[in-house]
């Protein structure tokens, strides 16, 4: 029976000893290309997350959420409550860009991009390996009993944890309230405003819980991506993997490496002890695998020392392993592929067509038109529709409307009781028109007609024309 504590049960991971209890991780470090990459990745990720915020670009931080007041800010473009449809195809295009990635790079987002594997990897383990020491080491401190030095070393890397996740909750919060405003309510501090001090406290206590001692188990337990990815995925998805052909059968460190009836593997168990989420690559492609490439280095580093070509575990698809054709753009690539081009085609449209002023008149509730005699003898028709203006301007704006034809002012009477409207930036103003007109004005029981919207200050400017159907009484 084989004693090494890296060779786990099948159903089994480095995660949990044999009663099903937590082994609290600490994977090995690792050097190699994908190391490298990854760092570079990494660190340009944070620097993003951290100064994001505090750009601006035309007088607004370039990605704002402002939940309260309903405005969400995107590199200049600015989406209001009523802009509902194209926030909708945003979120579609990221959920279907998702898939399209994943379907041929596989988990590459989790690997490469997740925040937490980015701010786990880049910062708390650095953070852990700095005051504990490297894996070894941490792990003999984990199992050694209470003392001054334990306590001292562990306090101070929580108190660590602690300053971090305070900086990654307070950036967080930036994209919600402003960086700036943010700045200034820290300053002012927690009483003044208490309710956002709370949520400060409770996102820093989420992420000190997860990035500092949950980690790999979210990724196992919680993490919606990981089971969602065996849909988006296929044989011809990239995945990190083991070349059992060139692998199998396993040998020991002092047999021959020319002997042909052995694999590559020397079954040192360097792949497992590097790996985050305590997998053995070897058992094939499993849904805790987060494609982070550290086994790939682990395992090349070993294969450069025994003289073997490196490769053993590498990004590959499952077809090429098993000696198929593989094509890495498949039917189910082009599918997704076809949804980013309609959803993002739509945005661009709807984005170019909706200007900043959205007027929208729709037939008030109720009989289409009301007829009443007046004191004259006369009667008289009125037609009521109901007005929203949506406004996305930073500049206020006061507009009226008049009718475009001159010969139809003196014909067609408009009363609303809001006129003239002032507009203000990302607000919605609504009001009801009554359009009043003599049945002669009619041709047939209707008559189309069109209003000019413009600019108090500046008359003779039309900012747009709407049409109007006004309908009566047939005789």
């Amino acid at each position: 029976m084989n004693k090494n504590r890296y060779h786990l049960h099948e159903e089994r991971l480095a995660s949990t000893d044999d009663q099903g209890h937590r082994v609290y991780i600490h994977p090995e470090d690792v050097t190699g290309f994908w190391r490298t990459q990854r760092t570079k990745v990494y660190w340009f990720l944070i620097l993003i997350y951290l100064v994001l915020p505090w750009i601006n670009w035309d007088n607004k931080q370039i990605v704002l959420l402002n939940i309260p007041l309903r405005e969400f800010t995107f590199f200049g473009t600015t989406f209001y409550a009523h802009d509902a449809p194209l926030i909708l195809l945003v979120l579609l295009g990221f959920v279907f860009t998702m898939g399209f990635i994943t379907s041929i790079w596989g988990r590459v987002w989790c690997g490469w991009a997740c925040p937490q594997t980015v701010f786990i990897d880049t910062l708390f383990l650095k953070v852990e390996k700095l005051i504990e020491g490297k894996s070894r080491a941490r792990q003999k401190l984990d199992s050694s009993p209470i003392s001054f030095e334990k306590v001292y070393k562990k306090s101070l890397k929580w108190l660590a944890f602690t300053f971090i996740s305070l900086v990654i909750a307070h950036s967080f919060l930036g994209y919600f309230v402003g960086a700036r405003n943010l700045l200034q309510i820290t300053l002012n501090g927690p009483s003044s405003h208490p309710s956002l001090f709370i949520l400060s406290m409770i996102i820093t206590g989420i992420i000190l819980f997860d990035f500092g001692w949950f980690r790999e188990q979210f990724c196992i337990i919680a993490c919606p991506y990981g089971r969602f990815q065996s849909v988006m995925m296929d044989e011809n998805s990239l995945v990190v993997a083991y070349d059992s052909a060139r692998g199998e059968p396993r040998r020991g460190l002092n047999t021959d490496p020319s002997n042909p009836k052995e694999g590559d593997c020397i079954n040192c168990y360097h792949c497992v002890k590097a790996c985050p989420t305590g997998i053995d690559i070897r058992r094939g492609t499993q849904l805790e695998c987060i494609a982070c490439t550290n086994c790939i280095d682990a395992c090349d580093t070993i294969m450069t020392k025994i003289n073997k070509p490196k490769g053993l575990i590498r990004y590959d698809t499952e077809n090429n392993l098993e000696g198929k054709e593989s094509s890495r753009f498949g039917i189910r690539s082009g599918i997704y592929l076809f949804a980013l081009i309609t959803i993002f085609s739509l945005l661009a449209y709807n984005i170019s067509k909706s200007g900043q002023l959205k007027i929208t008149l729709i037939r008030g509730t109720g009989t289409p038109y009301r007829e009443r005699i007046l004191k004259n003898g006369q009667r008289e028709i009125t037609n009521l529709y109901k007005m929203r203006l949506d406004y996305k301007e930073e500049k206020a704006l006061k507009i009226d409307f008049r009718l475009k034809k001159k010969e139809n002012r003196s014909q067609v009477e408009l009363i609303s009781p809001a006129r003239p409207f002032q507009l203000h930036s990302g607000r919605s103003k609504t009001s009801l028109i009554h359009f009043r007109f003599s049945p002669h004005f009619l041709k047939g029981g209707n008559r189309k007609i069109e209003l000019q919207f413009y600019d108090i200050q500046k008359p003779n400017q039309i900012i747009i024309t709407k049409e109007v159907n006004l309908v009566g009484p047939l005789h």
